[in-house]
């Protein structure tokens, strides 16, 4: 006999979980810790899929201990749920309106979502160091560019921070890489993606991550979930102008981007590169054509487990 599903949306936040069931009223709030959440847990029928938002940190320990309990458990981009609500008409936004909705959503879209696999310690901890360096990278950027009007007066100050940045991402990327190092499988998928041309230290690090918990079905899921895709914008007989859907990491669209510039100047990619350019392309759309290249690349690396052969790759993109 079939057990019935029961999708189960949470709303979550620093303090407490406000959860719903799709089709009934009444909500339930949990604090948002260990205890109270194993003991809600324990308390779930069979068939129960459990859906939330991705918050940042908040969001992780309930993923973690429902995933534990071998529980159906969804990470929804929250960005997703926010144009769904805008469709359904949400006239406001509380927590006990956003734990319904996500409910409502996983009932509607739960058979094309990719479960929840809570990482290893290892992974977690890169995870959330290359969060960190991405944090550390911006901040770094916002800074640098505000305080360029700045007088003679403070420039020993501004250089002095500036190195303080650059000594904290040091010791960002030595424990990265000492963590990718401990791992046989992981140091072997950043050793082969680093053979791909245009491909540092900081972009194969993100993309060993990516690849070690996301199992892709293609390399257009890959491409899909960087946000580099270009998303179509087309009626009737009209062609509108294509944007990229930027809907994956911000942190990987850049270092793709960065990647893609280190790469155009090369032999290898410099032919493809320019071909894109004679098509009357911009700088910029060149260069995102060529990272989404790499991304291709990489994703075809991981796949056969063998290092990049520049003599295949095609003068034409």
């Amino acid at each position: 006999m079939q057990v019935p599903l029961r999708f189960i949306g949470v709303d979550v936040s620093k303090a407490e979980l406000v959860i719903a069931t799709h089709g009934q009223d009444d909500r339930l709030s949990v604090p948002n810790e260990c205890t109270a959440i194993q003991q809600w847990l324990r308390t779930l029928a069979p068939g129960s899929l459990v859906a939330m938002e991705s918050t940042g940190r908040y969001h992780q320990l309930l993923a973690n201990l429902a995933a534990a309990t071998a529980l159906p458990v969804f990470v929804l981009n929250a960005r997703d749920v926010y144009f769904y609500a805008k469709g359904l008409g949400a006239r406001g936004k509380t927590d006990r309106v956003d734990s319904g909705v996500i409910a409502r959503y996983l009932a509607e879209h739960h058979e094309r979502l990719h479960p929840y696999h809570a990482p290893s310690a290892s992974q977690a901890e890169l995870e959330q160091l290359l969060g960190q360096r991405w944090t550390v990278v911006t901040k770094r950027t916002a800074l640098r560019e505000s305080l360029q009007a700045c007088g003679a007066s403070i420039a020993q100050a501004v250089s002095q921070l500036d190195a303080a940045f650059a000594g904290l991402l040091h010791a960002l990327d030595g424990r990265i890489t000492a963590l990718i190092n401990a791992d046989a499988p992981l140091h072997r998928t950043r050793s082969l993606l680093q053979s791909i041309v245009g491909v540092g230290p900081q972009s194969s690090a993100l993309l060993t991550s990516l690849l070690a918990r996301v199992p892709f079905a293609s390399s257009d899921a890959l491409v899909a979930y960087s946000g580099l895709d270009p998303r179509a914008n087309d009626s009737g007989r009209s062609r509108g102008r294509r944007r990229l859907s930027k809907r994956g990491d911000p942190a990987l669209r850049r270092q793709m981007f960065m990647a893609a510039m280190s790469a155009c100047y090369t032999s290898t990619f410099a032919a493809t590169y320019q071909a894109l350019r004679a098509r009357g392309l911009k700088t910029t759309e060149a260069l995102v054509i060529l990272a989404r290249k790499l991304l291709r690349i990489a994703f075809a690396v991981w796949r056969s487990g063998q290092p990049f052969e520049a003599h295949r790759v095609c003068g034409n993109p």
